[in-house]
């Protein structure tokens, strides 16, 4: 009986969706187990093979954990906000929503397909009403809420309120806006209600502020940092400049210090969890101010080495700091004003990134030191980020180099000192020159001083002293901005009064996307939603109103902008625990209390400071409210490898269309072409010529100079797997030709599960003929043929050892391992003709999690009548692994010479005998006498002569 991969698995998945067979239970008595993967963005081009490879993964985990006994929450959703949709929209007029709907289809399809064990009763899609009304719950939320410092949490804005009301603002520690004014209580309740709400704004988790944003004209919207590459926008490749806006920003910088300890707490992989270390970047040193020359404003600095500043030259602002045109004299003006505008067309990345180019200039201003009262000037350089620190830097070129680069570059230029300062303790001389010509001037204060602790008090006494200064943590990770000038997104909840914003009452959600003619930004530069006839908020009937009724009495606009993509991915975890049809409130505590967190999440490290960032701070503060049980979302993170492509290139002379076969160039110009991998016979590298001239219109009369056998052979390189390099590989197809188990056993078997590698078609065949060979274990030609009969201890040990060897595999993520030992396995039982019974049965559970499909038709064959998914896991018995005999090497005066294998139970005098009495033994020794024989148990016998 043959193996028919496409009757077993269409029947297995028909079977397993009929009786809902991975529905997990929120009251059962097991043991929970939250596994989850990062839920995909549906995009129109469906999944290529390197898609499922961390599906595959949690996959054979959530399937083992329920052998194991776990009840097993495995959900699948979609991340269906985004910018392709919508960008696909204004070019087709086609409501994103459509196009939406059918690639979620698409994508549920190919993953069916596959064979994931999805509890797909409790499937989300952000762009569900039923589940963005949850998003714009936690707005809210967020908020109604505040950060206390003292507490360590946030909590209720009618508590700050309350402080207000009896004590004002001067003893409140909380983490609010740096020029938040200080007011007495009796100055509170004098204050006009719009006055309250300005100042509230200054203290809520979510906010409104003008900040400076990568605003990208050709897509119309304010773009997050990754999704920026270059200096150009990721989709579409459009510039992107820096602008100021008026937008909404989370207030995740007072979860800074508890993002950054609880990282110690959770299972995930250095290299992510340095990424957030270096993304929230603390810093321990000193706030400096600075006053201008001109006694009208101050410069705030922090430095984490106050010690050096007797070695302040000149202080750089960032060309975006906010005092830069107020201080610019009108003789530098012109000169800030176009170098302002040059660096608007630079991101902050690649601000960062360039550590050769220098560039600045002069403002024409000059500040005072704060302690020798000396004139510094001060200059703008994009060396400096306005989203770093407060914007400003003390430059000290003797100490950074930087700075040193800044100072030297504009050596004689107006402005920059030609004494550069330094601050290095017991200095023998006053002022030197260095070989490349710049001068320095000693400062003596710091002289007596022994180590960096004694400067660092001495400096910062002084600052205290004379009000100027104090020892600060300073954190680089910024509030997230969180507008976005797009249409496809979730809508807030917010109208405004008086231009002030207020939120709509949580019993009144969702508030839906409204209809639009068209999704590009209004004539007068408004967010897409500006297109919408009603969107304005009727506060007495509590509905959405077209805009004509707006009279700003009971009537107001609604906010125009949507939410970032991240909102709706920030939270969906908790939306998981809840069955479908318990959604109409917020996950209840009772079920996350059961759930309380993922034990198992897996997915890209692309995400590492975005959504991996956001998503604990979320967590966090669902937490400090009472609506989540933990203070981390993900117990353990699992960053899968990519699989690469291996791309197929023809090679053109250069000005012909004539293409040249790899081996024909033979020093010849050419220009390298992508060639889609389809075109390619069978598995190997020839080029189908007719199909390649077919392909694009201007290859039809290409012409060919072919190899000696009259083929045309492509070159292949490993890249990433991607449209543009026609070297996508479609998981249809190998379903297809090999199924769905082949595929998962193969992608498993590619490499360890983090490391990138390459896929190779070509391959595959050999895991389908382990499937085959699996499958011939239990059938022949004829038919069925396992008996129950009792297996040898040869079987049984082939067994076990799997057992043993799998389970720890599973335990420790290396399954390319255990599909190595099921090969090694299969082998063994078959040279030993097992079809025995006691051997096959635990066989099939065993291989369940990693080809589920043929496991579950071996299982119900062998005459059970329900799933394999919930039997229990194979238990290795060590007895069955004891080695009956030992093989020996023997060695004559060290020199290995044949082995003899000999029970474990013998004694080294035993051995001794048996070897002395061996011919070949005898053989080797001549008729000599051995002066010695020795025998290490279980290693090796040495005979000395």
């Amino acid at each position: 009986m043959v193996y028919n991969h496409k009757e077993i698995e269409a029947f297995w998945q028909e079977y397993w969706a009929k009786h809902q067979t991975f529905k997990a239970q929120n009251d059962s008595t097991k043991p929970k187990y939250y596994v989850l993967d990062m839920f995909p963005y549906p995009s129109g081009a469906g999944l290529h093979v390197g898609h499922p490879l961390g599906y595959i993964a949690s996959d054979i985990v959530a399937r083992y954990k329920r052998h194991k006994g776990f009840n097993v929450l495995h959900p699948q959703g979609y991340d269906s906000f985004g910018l392709p949709a919508e960008q696909y929209a204004i070019q087709t007029g086609q409501h994103p929503a459509v196009t939406t709907a059918q690639n979620i289809a698409r994508y549920r399809e190919q993953l069916d397909k596959i064979g994931f064990s999805f509890d797909w009763s409790r499937e989300v899609k952000t762009s569900d009403p039923d589940y963005y009304r949850h998003t714009q719950w936690i707005f809210i939320q967020l908020f109604n809420s505040w950060y206390n410092n003292d507490t360590d949490k946030a909590e209720p804005i009618e508590t700050l309120i309350a402080l207000f009301e009896t004590e004002g603002n001067s003893k409140v520690n909380a983490a609010c806006d740096d020029d938040t004014p200080t007011f007495t209580a009796e100055e509170w309740r004098t204050f006009s209600s719009e006055k309250q709400q300005q100042i509230l704004l200054k203290y809520r988790l979510t906010y409104l502020a003008e900040t400076e944003v990568n605003w990208c004209p050709a897509l119309g919207t304010v773009l997050a940092n990754d999704e920026i590459v270059n200096g150009v926008s990721e989709r579409g490749g459009h510039p992107v400049i820096r602008k100021k806006m008026t937008q909404w920003s989370m207030r995740i910088t007072a979860y800074a210090e508890r993002l950054l300890q609880g990282l110690d707490t959770i299972d995930w992989s250095e290299s992510i969890k340095e990424s957030q270390r270096n993304w929230i970047g603390k810093s321990v040193g000193a706030s400096i101010d600075f006053l201008l020359a001109s006694g009208e404003h101050k410069v705030e600095v922090f430095t984490t080495r106050p010690d050096t500043l007797f070695g302040v030259t000149y202080l750089t602002l960032a060309p975006e700091h906010p005092l830069v045109l107020q201080i610019t004299t009108e003789e530098q003006r012109t000169e800030v004003e176009a170098y302002i505008a040059a660096t608007a067309k630079r991101s902050e990345r690649d601000r960062m990134a360039d550590t050769k180019t220098v560039s600045g200039a002069f403002t024409g201003a000059y500040a005072l030191h704060p302690l020798t009262g000396k004139q510094i000037p001060i200059w703008i350089g994009d060396y400096v980020l306005a989203s770093y620190g407060t914007g400003a830097v003390m430059a000290v070129p003797a100490g950074d180099d930087r700075d040193y680069a800044f100072a030297k570059h504009f050596k004689g230029a107006k402005g920059m000192p030609e004494v550069i300062n330094i601050f290095d303790k017991d200095i023998s001389e006053n002022a030197f020159t260095d070989k490349e010509g710049m001068t320095y001037q000693n400062s003596d204060i710091l002289n007596g001083c022994t180590n960096f602790g004694e400067a660092v008090t001495k400096v910062l006494a002084a600052l205290e002293a004379k009000g100027a200064g104090k020892a600060k943590v300073n954190y680089r990770l910024r509030d997230a901005v969180f507008s976005r000038q797009r249409y496809w997104g979730e809508p807030f909840p917010v109208y405004y009064k008086n231009g002030l914003p207020q939120m709509i009452g949580e019993e009144h959600l969702p508030i839906l996307l409204p209809e639009v003619e068209k999704y590009l930004p209004t004539e007068e530069g408004n967010p897409p939603l500006g297109n919408a006839t009603a969107w304005a908020w009727d506060t007495a009937n509590h509905k959405v109103v077209s805009n004509e009724l707006i009279d700003n009495q009971t009537i107001f606009p609604l906010e125009l902008n949507t939410m970032p993509g991240w909102a709706g991915s920030s939270w969906y975890w908790l939306e998981y625990m809840m069955e479908k049809d318990a959604r109409g409130t917020f996950p209840t505590k009772s079920v996350v209390d059961y759930w309380q967190n993922v034990d198992l999440y897996v997915g890209g490290s692309e995400h590492a400071t975005g959504h991996l960032l956001y998503s604990r701070f979320w967590n966090k503060f669902l937490k400090d409210r009472g609506f989540a049980p933990t203070e981390e979302p993900f117990k353990k993170l699992i960053n899968q490898g990519m699989i690469l492509g291996m791309s197929a290139f023809a090679y053109r002379l250069e000005g012909t269309n004539t293409f040249v076969s790899k081996n024909q160039i033979k020093g010849q110009s050419v220009q390298p072409i992508h060639v889609d991998v389809s075109l390619l016979k069978d598995t190997s590298d020839e080029l189908d010529i007719d199909k390649f001239k077919a392909w694009r219109k201007e290859f039809a009369n290409a012409e060919f100079i072919l190899e000696e056998d009259g083929k045309y052979i492509t070159g292949r390189e490993v890249e990433k797997m991607s449209k543009s390099k026609y070297n996508v590989v479609n998981p249809d197809d190998i379903c297809e030709q090999y199924g769905a188990d082949t595929l998962r056993l193969y992608e498993m078997f590619l490499g360890p599960l983090e490391q990138a590698k390459p896929w190779n078609t070509a391959g595959i065949s050999g895991v389908y003929n382990f499937l085959r060979k699996l499958w011939r274990l239990y059938f022949n030609d004829n038919g069925w043929q396992v008996t129950d009969e009792a297996p040898t201890p040869e079987m049984l040990k082939a067994l076990h050892k799997t057992i043993k060897k799998v389970n720890e595999d599973i335990e420790n993520f290396s399954f390319n391992t255990s599909v190595s030992q099921f090969m090694i396995c299969v082998n063994e039982l078959s040279s030993l003709k097992c079809h025995h019974r006691d051997v096959l049965a635990p066989l099939a559970v065993l291989v369940a999690p990693f080809a589920p499909h043929i496991a579950e038709e071996l299982w119900k064959r062998l005459g059970n009548t329900e799933s394999v998914t919930y039997a229990p896991y194979p238990v290795h018995e060590d007895k069955y692994l004891q080695e009956d005999s030992k093989e020996y090497p023997v060695s004559f005066n060290g020199k290995v010479r044949f082995k003899r294998a000999y029970a474990t139970s013998m004694t080294p005098a035993e051995i001794e005998q048996a070897i002395l009495a061996d011919p070949q033994t005898a053989e080797q020794l001549q008729g000599n006498t051995p002066k010695k024989v020795i025998v290490v148990p279980n290693r090796i016998i040495n005979i000395v002569m």
